[in-house]
């Protein structure tokens, strides 16, 4: 059949490397001796609907729609900060500098040590080269220009969490990787040593290069393939060096365990969360922007608020909302609660201000 040629060469592009590989052995043997795994699954800290309501069709048919599209794309280019290796080298003269890649992606200093959240340096958060969302702008800075990484930290292994030519590429020098429990098991398919992964269950903690890093929980699922069953976990991450705090969210719903968080490891003097991608279809595994701003306050406590840096919108589009609403909001609702926010363009020299 004639229309089935041009399929040709695109199926010798898949790279079935990229579904990962299940956990198996003594990985798997203790992620069943995990208190969050119960009926052979992961487990959320309290209820949370993983599949889409309604109808798929019926979100298929939006998601899909030529005017939907539009309007979820940027009319012209997304601006993007230039940063320079001068940028990168520079040490922040207050020991801790946020330097946003785009999406979920940070560039944390903190203490005299660097810290890479979730990098996501691919074209798409697909399995596929070919198919599957593409980038809204460039990478802001090459990988091989952001210099010695001291940790990488992974959130969970979706694909625009967990990108494997940036893991790879990572691999290939001497930094050590913090990911949730099963998570390994794609790391080391990939080429990471299993000597340079630290692996852990939600409020277990690890000392890397001085600084302390805990898993902690999030309201989320994880998955790379029909075949995964819930044997990686999803965390929300916290960093502590001998001056600073902060907090990555990864990606999850809105839980009343954020006031647990801040009271166990706060307050921080900035925190990193999920504000895009929320849908009306999932509820509960990406908050809204205000929900993502509670979320923040909850982990301050009755503490003076640090700085809240929005992630997770403006690089791929994932869900129905426009690619800008997240920034915006997230704007509009922290200046009525008077909380400091930083909506910089990816990859702010300074890791704070508008852009």
């Amino acid at each position: 059949m004639s229309g089935s040629r041009p399929l040709r060469p695109r199926l010798r592009e898949l790279r079935p490397e990229a579904f990962g590989a299940d956990p198996s052995g003594a990985r798997l043997e203790r992620i069943r001796r995990s208190p969050n795994f119960a009926d052979g699954v992961f487990q959320n800290p309290v209820g949370a609907r993983t599949r889409p309501s309604g109808s798929t069709r019926e979100f298929a048919k939006i998601y899909f729609h030529k005017e939907q599209r539009r309007r979820r794309s940027p009319a012209a280019a997304i601006p993007v900060h230039p940063t320079t290796l001068a940028d990168i080298a520079r040490p922040p003269a207050s020991g801790l500098r946020l330097t946003w890649m785009g999406h979920s992606s940070v560039l944390a200093e903190i203490d005299g040590r660097r810290v890479l959240f979730d990098p996501v340096w691919g074209e798409r958060c697909s399995p596929f080269p070919f198919a599957g969302p593409k980038r809204l702008h460039p990478v802001p800075v090459p990988l091989a220009a952001l210099g010695p990484v001291d940790v990488v930290v992974i959130s969970h292994d979706h694909y625009d969490h967990l990108d494997l030519p940036t893991i790879k590429a990572l691999a290939g020098t001497d930094t050590v990787f913090a990911v949730p429990l099963g998570v390994g098991a794609h790391l080391e398919r990939w080429g990471v040593p299993a000597d340079r992964l630290r692996e852990l269950d939600w409020n277990e903690s690890t000392k890397i290069a001085g600084l302390t890093l805990t898993a902690t929980p999030a309201r989320h699922f994880c998955g790379r393939g029909l075949r995964n069953q819930q044997h990686t976990l999803w965390a929300s991450w916290v960093v502590a060096g001998d001056a600073h705090r902060i907090f990555h969210s990864g990606d999850t719903g809105y839980f009343p365990g954020f006031r647990d968080i801040g009271a166990e490891h706060g307050p921080f003097d900035a925190t990193m969360i999920q504000i895009g991608a929320y849908s009306e279809y999932w509820p509960d595994i990406h908050m809204t922007p205000e929900e993502g701003l509670q979320a923040h306050l909850d982990l301050q406590g009755s503490q003076p608020h640090g700085v809240l840096l929005p992630i997770h919108w403006g690089t791929f589009n994932l869900a129905l909302h426009p690619w800008a609403e997240p920034g915006e909001w997230t704007l509009d609702a922290a200046r009525d609660a008077a909380q400091p926010v930083a909506v910089p363009r990816p990859a702010p020299p300074r890791g704070g201000g508008r852009g």
